[in-house]
């Protein structure tokens, strides 16, 4: 099979199955300079700095998503820190997907002097915040001239916290573009780790309608010499928690400018029957990145449907998932 990848925004339709619309992300996207992924080493499941111990990467996504019917709307923030002896490096990242499509409006990198809060999300440019007095974020703003998106937090509905001590919250939202709004509900999760350590792996949020959400994330990425384990949560009717999930990649696909086979298809499940279910994904925006070889860097991010299976019912689920090798 020939794959039509290509520097701009392009559509891969495959002759079989779901259609996967995949855009690699450069220059010609919103103006910004082509953007790629830290250098990462040819071991999986290391950080790209990891020959100095002594630096930590802070991870924060903030992900909202609404579902009307068969379509969804999902703005996933991306802000990653990483304290280095005498800088904090930054980068913030965001994206609009509707209808299939993945728009990339935010793309920056700066570096700050050392601080004792490297964690903490600050503005940059485009990326505005709206915060209280006890610097907890109420909102986060995008806006360059006549582009203005907005995500306001609302109500906490629970929090959770992961096996490495990360913290994930599902709140109501609401997302004002132009002089539109859609009201859904919002990730807020945030996760640390020294250069020592594999990084935190890959993770999903997901909704089914308004009456379920669902969070999964890895304790360290695919590919290393210890497998990821999965912890999930649930929140409907009532809370659900799964402490050890497994997943298995059902069917991948070539990504050729990483040189690596990606996830599109995914099984999950418990060993006591509490949960299962199949994701399969729709469209997605992934970025290959920068290193020596011969297996390069990859993020994805994926526009995912499914079902997810457990003793309280059977849901249907739409919303996001995130892969990612470094």
């Amino acid at each position: 099979m020939r794959y039509p990848w290509s520097v701009s925004r392009s559509r891969w339709v495959r002759p079989y199955g779901p259609v996967l619309v995949l855009l690699v992300t450069t220059a010609g996207a919103c103006g910004l300079q082509e953007e790629t992924i830290p250098d990462g080493s040819e071991e999986a499941g290391q950080p790209a700095d990891a020959g100095n111990s002594s630096l930590r990467f802070y991870e924060r996504n903030i992900v909202f998503a609404s579902t009307e019917g068969d379509s969804v709307f999902i703005v996933p923030w991306m802000i990653q820190a990483v304290e280095l002896a005498d800088s904090v490096r930054r980068e913030a990242r965001g994206w609009l997907t509707r209808g299939g499509v993945w728009d990339r409006f935010l793309a920056e990198r700066w570096t700050t002097p050392p601080t004792r809060t490297p964690s903490r999300i600050l503005p940059h440019q485009g990326l505005r915040l709206l915060v209280r007095d006890d610097d907890a974020i109420d909102g986060i703003v995008f806006e360059e001239g006549v582009r203005n998106l907005e995500i306001i937090l609302g109500e906490v509905r629970t929090t959770w916290t992961g096996a490495r001590g990360g913290s994930f919250e599902v709140l109501t939202g609401s997302a004002y573009l132009s002089d539109r709004r859609i009201d859904g509900m919002v990730l807020d999760m945030a996760r640390a780790s020294a250069a020592s350590e594999a990084p935190g792996g890959d993770w999903a949020f997901l909704l089914s309608g308004d009456s379920a959400q669902f969070v999964f994330a890895a304790d360290r990425e695919h590919g290393g010499t210890v497998e990821p384990l999965y912890r999930g949560w649930g929140r409907g009717d009532a809370e659900l928690q799964w402490p050890e999930v497994r997943v298995d990649w059902r069917k991948t696909e070539a990504f050729p400018p990483a040189r690596r086979d990606i996830p599109v298809e995914w099984r999950f499940w418990t060993s006591n029957e509490a949960l299962e279910g199949d994701l399969e994904a729709v469209s997605a925006e992934i970025q290959p990145g920068v290193g020596p070889g011969p297996l390069l860097p990859v993020r994805a991010l994926y526009e995912v449907i499914g079902e997810v299976r457990t003793p309280a019912g059977t849901y249907p689920v739409h919303g996001i998932l995130v892969h990612e090798r470094r």
